[in-house]
C-alpha cells in the first residue's frame, strides 16, 4: 500500500485492534520512513511491520521508455502538466533504509519485489526482527526459505496494487496463480509459516484461507476506505462506485504490473505501456497527481484487489472487530458442519 494509503495512523489503529499494521516504505526516503516509524510508536506500543521494496535490476528499454513517453504527450497537455524523470534510481534507497532498521529496530520487516540476500536476513534477525518475503510462485518462497526468512506472504493473483514478483517477466503477465492454489502449492513446497493475501474482504474469506493451510491472513484492499487511510478520496468513493465495474493487471501507470480498477487510462494505455518499472512510475507520477487535482479519477492509479465492492466504510479498529467476529462465526460454522457430517443443520454442504 505504498504511495499514499498506507499511514502511520492506520497501521497504529490495526495494531492497537488486534491485529498487525503495516508501514509502506516504498517510494519514501530513508529518514521519511523513520519519521513515520517514529510517528506509529507514539500512537501505539503494539507490535507493527514496515515493508520494503527490493531494488530493481536494469532492464528496460530506454527507448521503449521514450515511445511511451511520446504517447501519454496528450495526456499532460490535457491535465496541464509535465511527464516526470525517468532518470531515477532503482533502489529505492534501499541500503540507507535497511540500516535505519538494523540500528533501530521495528518487530517486523517484509520485502516485495524480490528476495533478500541471506547477510541482510540474518542482520535483521541478530536485532530481533521477524522476516518476511513476498511470494507469488512456489519457486520464490523457496528462495525466501533459502535466504533464511520467518515466513512468506502468499500473494494471490487477485491481490490489488502491485504483483510482488520477484522478477519482471512480460512473459508471464497473464500467468498469475489464484490465491487458494497458490496456498496449496506452497505449503508443499516450503516449511514456513504462510501468511494468505489476495482479494480478502470477510470473515468468512479469512476462515477460507486458514482453513486451505494459511497460518495468517493480510487484508489491503478492505482498509482503503478507513478514515486513517491516506487514498484519496476520489479513489476511496471509486471502489464501490458503480462505474468502476471490475480491476485488470497492468503496466499503464508504472511499468510493473498491478491490479487496478478499469479506467480510461487504463483501458487506452495499459496495452501499451512498456516493462519499465519504476521509470514509468515516476513517468506518469505528474499525470496522476493532476488528474486528482481535477476531480478526474479516469486518470488516477485506483488500485484494487478483485473484492474492492465489499469495502466497508468503517474505521480501521472496527473493521478489526468486524473481520473478527466474522473468523469466528465462519470457523463455528465449519466446526459445526464437521461434527454432524455434511449437509447437516442449514441445508448446506461440507464445503461451505
Amino acid at each position: 500500500m505504498a504511495g499514499g494509503a498506507s499511514t502511520p495512523r492506520l497501521a497504529a489503529a490495526v495494531s492497537e485492534a488486534g491485529g498487525l499494521g503495516s508501514l509502506a516504505a516504498g517510494y519514501k526516503t530513508a529518514d521519511g520512513m523513520y519519521q513515520e516509524i517514529k510517528q506509529v510508536r507514539s500512537l501505539t506500543s503494539r507490535p507493527f511491520g514496515v515493508n520494503l521494496f527490493m531494488p530493481q535490476p536494469e532492464y528496460a528499454d530506454p527507448a521503449a521508455v521514450e515511445v511511451y513517453r511520446n504517447q501519454l504527450a496528450g495526456e499532460a497537455t490535457w491535465y496541464e502538466t509535465e511527464l516526470g524523470d525517468t532518470d531515477v534510481k532503482r533502489d529505492d534507497g534501499y541500503e540507507a533504509k535497511l540500516a535505519i532498521l538494523r540500528d533501530d529496530p521495528v518487530p517486523l520487516v517484509s520485502f516485495t519485489f524480490g528476495c533478500p540476500t541471506r547477510k541482510d536476513v540474518q542482520a535483521l534477525a541478530r536485532v530481533g526482527t521477524t522476516t518476511v518475503v513476498t511470494v507469488t510462485t512456489p519457486e520464490e518462497a523457496l528462495a525466501a526459505q533459502e535466504a533464511g526468512a520467518d515466513a512468506v506472504c502468499v500473494q494471490g493473483v487477485e491481490a490489488g496494487g502491485h504483483q510482488g514478483t520477484h522478477r519482471d517477466n512480460p512473459e508471464t503477465d497473464r500467468a498469475g496463480i489464484g490465491l487458494l492454489s497458490l496456498l496449496t502449492q506452497v505449503r508443499e513446497a516450503v516449511r514456513l509459516p504462510l501468511i494468505a493475501t489476495g482479494g480478502l474482504m470477510r470473515g468468512a474469506q479469512v476462515a477460507a484461507v486458514l482453513a486451505a493451510g494459511a497460518d495468517l491472513a493480510q487484508l489491503g484492499t478492505a482498509f482503503l476506505v478507513t478514515p486513517e487511510s491516506g487514498a484519496h478520496a476520489l479513489h476511496k468513493q471509486a471502489l464501490t462506485d458503480p462505474r468502476f465495474v471490475r480491476t485488470e493487471l497492468t503496466r499503464a501507470f508504472s511499468g510493473r504490473p498491478a491490479r487496478g480498477l478499469v479506467n480510461r487510462f487504463l483501458r487506452e494505455h495499459g496495452p501499451y505501456a512498456p516493462a519499465a518499472y519504476p521509470q514509468v512510475h515516476y513517468l506518469t507520477s505528474g499525470l496522476r497527481k493532476a488528474a486528482a487535482k481535477a476531480g478526474d479519477p479516469q486518470a488516477m492509479a485506483l488500485w484494487a484487489g478483485q473484492g474492492h465492492r465489499l469495502a466497508r466504510e468503517l474505521p480501521a479498529a472496527e473493521l478489526v472487530e468486524v473481520l473478527v467476529a466474522e473468523l469466528d462465526a465462519a470457523r463455528a460454522v465449519l466446526a459445526g458442519h464437521g461434527a454432524a457430517g455434511p449437509g447437516a443443520g442449514d441445508g448446506t454442504d461440507g464445503a461451505a
